[in-house]
């Protein structure tokens, strides 16, 4: 075999007349004039061989031969492309190799889809041939990009004096919120591990345990239902500290995000991050992980409406709801099609209806200006409104008014693109509440997770008023993506027993699936908390792709299938037999 002297992205004019070997993959092949040109691809480039008949009859019939994804090894030398020919938007673009031997390494059977256009091929048969996918350039891109993402992390952390150090991936099945993936074990029969949704209590045994600085990249499961940002298995960046707050856990996590984003993509981001409480996030955004990066905001205006005559809109005030509404920059221009599909959006979201005002330079216009014009002045300077914009309302109960408005905020946005590209804007919410109630169950739920501690000074509400109780909690949220979260934990037994007081949780049940941690939380446990941030979902930002499977070397389906090898699969019935299972 030829091996490669040189790669297909390094060659440059100053490489002219060296005798150079390449090794890769056929990209194209043309015939033009007598001549064969080929473009010769790996991971770190292409480059352009030419081959000539002078060159013997030999060369050109294996030239003839080559076809899209074989495997070569080309010998030659460099030359410069005539001035007709430079390709500068390519590094070897000045360049070409004059072939004198190529050697077909392995040739490639017919292709399911042409590797270099990822327009054609489903995407299902795409993850079929996963590894033909990954010969892109937009995947290796992604993987380039996940990799230096990973390198800058480890880099940061270690430098300021963190652990990186493993937690177990076989573990108690502890089930809060999603499925537990479980483990059977021949050991012992009718036994079973869970693999981790979090490595969340052992690292708060690694904090009790004396190590105040730990972190790692470490892999979790869900069995939960998938949708484009999420895997059944994925990757996240887990960090604990003691002796620290919530300002702590935030300013470090900032100094992180700041150095991966120059490192990776060479982008500074803006700080401080700005903070904006729960509370004020629903109201102004309708979402706890609102996209800040464009304006729209949501608007109360039950003040100005209280009187207007709108039976729609009085109903839902007098009952204690909200009437809130967003002004549409540009929106005015909006068709009846449109905003009646703005309408079936609105009631898809729980909201009983949409209401519309546009703003002319003679006044309001619609159905129901009429019941506006006491107030119409305070309406338009309160949403900030101008000629030519639309004013979108939903009136309903406050639940379901605000969350609705956010989804109808980023739906006018991206259709009317008002949404930078390439604009990074990261943000803190804090204040969450520390519980919700779940009406199937009747019971209040952790809006996070049960190791989760109340502000000092809510604490005695949660035997009182629990639904009132705010978290020492924080959630990362760039560009309208929840990249991560956490919160100070509870440090104490009594704190936690609390806490599982309140979701519900018997002692018994207490003591049979977290025994240990109150065990260990009674020998010493420091004050402590911590964030995970999604690896994934980062990457995904970093490389500017709105789909989690392109930063995955071998993702899953959205039903949780590998389609390349067809796992889940069923296995043998001596396996089984060997795990003391049966299939009913």
């Amino acid at each position: 075999m030829l091996k490669r002297t040189v790669t297909c992205g390094e060659l440059t004019a100053e490489d002219t007349g060296k005798k150079i070997v390449l090794n890769g993959w056929v990209n194209k092949r043309r015939d033009l004039g007598g001549l064969i040109f080929f473009d010769l691809r790996d991971r770190y480039g292409l480059t352009q061989v030419v081959c000539d008949p002078e060159k013997g009859k030999s060369l050109m019939n294996i030239a003839h031969k080559l076809s899209a994804e074989d495997v070569v090894a080309v010998r030659g030398y460099v030359r410069l492309r005539p001035d007709d020919a430079i390709n500068n938007d390519m590094p070897t673009g000045k360049i070409e190799v004059l072939a004198e031997e190529i050697e077909i390494l392995n040739p490639a059977a017919t292709l399911p889809f042409l590797v270099t256009d990822r327009e054609t091929g489903l995407e299902d048969l795409r993850l079929k041939y996963r590894y033909l996918e990954l010969r892109t350039a937009e995947i290796q891109k992604c993987l380039a990009i996940r990799h230096h993402a990973a390198q800058s992390v480890r880099s940061f952390y270690s430098k300021n004096g963190f652990f990186e150090i493993e937690t177990p991936m076989l573990m108690k099945s502890t089930p809060e919120g999603a499925r537990d993936y479980l483990v059977p074990s021949r050991i012992y029969k009718g036994r079973f591990y869970a693999l981790p949704q979090s490595p969340q209590t052992y690292k708060q045994l690694l904090m009790i345990g004396g190590f105040d600085r730990y972190f790692q990249i470490v892999k979790c499961f869900r069995d939960e239902d998938l949708r484009a940002d999420r895997q059944p298995e994925f990757t996240q960046i887990d960090v604990e500290m003691s002796f620290i707050d919530e300002d702590d856990i935030m300013e470090n996590t900032e100094t992180m995000l700041c150095r991966v984003f120059q490192d990776v993509i060479n982008v500074e981001l803006p700080r401080p991050f700005p903070r904006m409480e729960y509370s004020d996030a629903m109201r102004r955004f309708g979402s706890d992980k609102p996209d800040i990066r464009f304006g729209v905001e949501i608007h109360t205006l039950n003040t100005f409406l209280q009187n207007c005559g709108f039976r729609v809109f009085q109903s839902v005030i007098d009952s204690g709801g909200s009437v809130a509404a967003i002004c549409v920059p540009g929106g005015a221009g909006f068709s009846r099609k449109i905003i009646d599909e703005l309408t079936e959006q609105i009631k898809g979201w729980g909201a009983k209806g949409l209401a519309f005002v546009k703003i002319t330079e003679n006044g309001l216009e619609s159905g129901v200006s009429k019941f506006l014009n006491s107030v119409e002045k305070e309406i338009v300077q309160t949403v900030g409104g101008k000629p030519g914009d639309i004013i979108l309302f939903v009136a309903d109960e406050s639940r379901v008014t605000y969350p609705a408005l956010g989804r109808l905020r980023l739906t006018v946005a991206k259709r009317l693109d008002l949404i930078p590209k390439r604009q990074f804007k990261p943000l803190w919410v804090t204040r969450f509440p520390l519980l919700e109630y779940d009406e199937e169950e009747k019971r209040y739920v952790a809006m996070h997770h049960p190791f989760t501690s109340a502000i000092p000074e809510d604490r005695a509400k949660l035997k009182t008023d629990p639904g009132a109780v705010i978290a020492r909690a924080y959630d990362i949220v760039i560009n309208g993506n929840e990249i991560g979260g956490g919160s100070i934990r509870n440090h104490t037994p009594e704190m936690q027993q609390e806490m599982f007081d309140v979701l519900g949780i018997s002692r018994e049940e207490a003591r049979a699936k977290f025994g240990f941690l109150l065990d260990a939380l009674t020998f010493g446990a420091p004050p402590h908390g911590g964030i995970a941030l999604g690896f994934d979902r980062l990457v995904m930002l970093l490389a500017g792709t709105e789909n989690i499977r392109d930063v995955i070397a071998f993702p899953k389906t959205t039903s949780a299938a590998s389609l390349m090898d067809g796992s889940p699969t069923p296995v043998s019935g001596d396996q089984l037999k060997e795990l003391g299972i049966k299939i009913v």
